[in-house]
């Protein structure tokens, strides 16, 4: 019988921890831990953020599992990072696979920059999005277009088509906390698409987990607490990349690294004190990679 998965009834908890983290950081007043998204608090019922304000809630602690706030923190900041710099550097367009609560489109696009932005998941979490949007009064601004797609179900070339998606410029596709909930024939087939409808100069950022975590060597810190957490609200990881095998992975797509970072860089690169000591540890079981489009 097939399984049937969480976020087809309700929206991804993972979204929602996501957007949780990220509002706790942008509430911290260590400058280590603290990145941009103000949005997300905005999103936030008003009693969690009383929490977060008033320490009672802390996300660093038993709350989460390892090194798992740490590496949102890192990532979030990344991602930002390259959305912000692709756009000074002559990106067209942006397509978000696997939203979730991402509300770059606002923080760091305006109406000069004329860049469309094309978010797209499952339409459950969409309608949640949107919904919290029209609640807070949050004003959606006129480029950015929102596509529902079950990964795993429909086909985004069609439906990016039909908004008017032009595949000549070039793109930056974020693929954030999304390939290792999909399987690997969908992860084949949006790696297929993504090099289908990219122009030379195209970007990808993604973030993969380790296949070892899936074959339950526990090998990385925090990896036994996160696995099991996402599996037990049934958005199990399914899919994975030994790290030693991203490079082939990549080229069988006509994509190149530009940059590669495991728990260690991150930790090197986010979490450095001015007295050159690292501050915290970020959870092992995650890897992010930033790409570009070959000829």
């Amino acid at each position: 019988m097939q399984r049937t998965r969480r976020i087809e009834n309700y929206s991804s908890r993972t979204a929602n921890y996501t957007c949780m983290s990220r509002a706790s950081s942008y509430l911290e007043n260590n400058p280590l831990f603290k990145s941009g998204d103000y949005i997300a608090v905005k999103l936030l019922p008003r009693f969690i953020k009383l929490l977060l304000l008033c320490k009672i809630l802390n996300l660093k602690g038993k709350i989460s599992p390892e090194g798992i706030y740490q590496y949102v923190i890192a990532r979030t900041k990344y991602f930002d990072n390259v959305f912000i710099e692709s756009i000074k550097k002559g990106i067209d367009q942006v397509v978000i696979l696997g939203a979730g609560f991402d509300s770059r489109a606002i923080r760091l696009l305006d109406e000069k920059d004329r860049i469309r932005v094309y978010e797209i998941d499952i339409n459950i979490t969409i309608n949640a999005k949107l919904k919290q949007y029209k609640k807070r009064k949050i004003k959606l601004p006129d480029y950015d277009t929102f596509i529902p797609v079950d990964f795993e179900k429909e086909n985004i070339r069609t439906k990016l088509n039909e908004c008017g998606f032009n595949r000549n410029k070039k793109t930056l596709f974020i693929l954030e906390g999304l390939i290792m909930y999909l399987s690997e024939y969908t992860v084949m087939e949006t790696f297929s698409f993504i090099t289908d409808f990219s122009s030379q100069g195209s970007i990808i950022v993604f973030d993969y987990v380790h296949a070892s975590v899936l074959r339950l060597e526990n090998k990385y810190y925090g990896e036994n607490a996160i696995y099991n957490r996402v599996k037990k609200d049934n958005e199990q990881w399914i899919f994975g990349i030994d790290e030693s095998e991203i490079d082939k992975f990549l080229m069988n797509f006509n994509l190149s690294i530009v940059d590669h970072l495991n728990s260690k860089v991150m930790e090197e690169r986010y979490f450095k004190d001015d007295s050159g000591r690292i501050v915290t540890k970020v959870n092992g079981t995650h890897c992010i990679v930033l790409a570009k489009k070959m000829i």
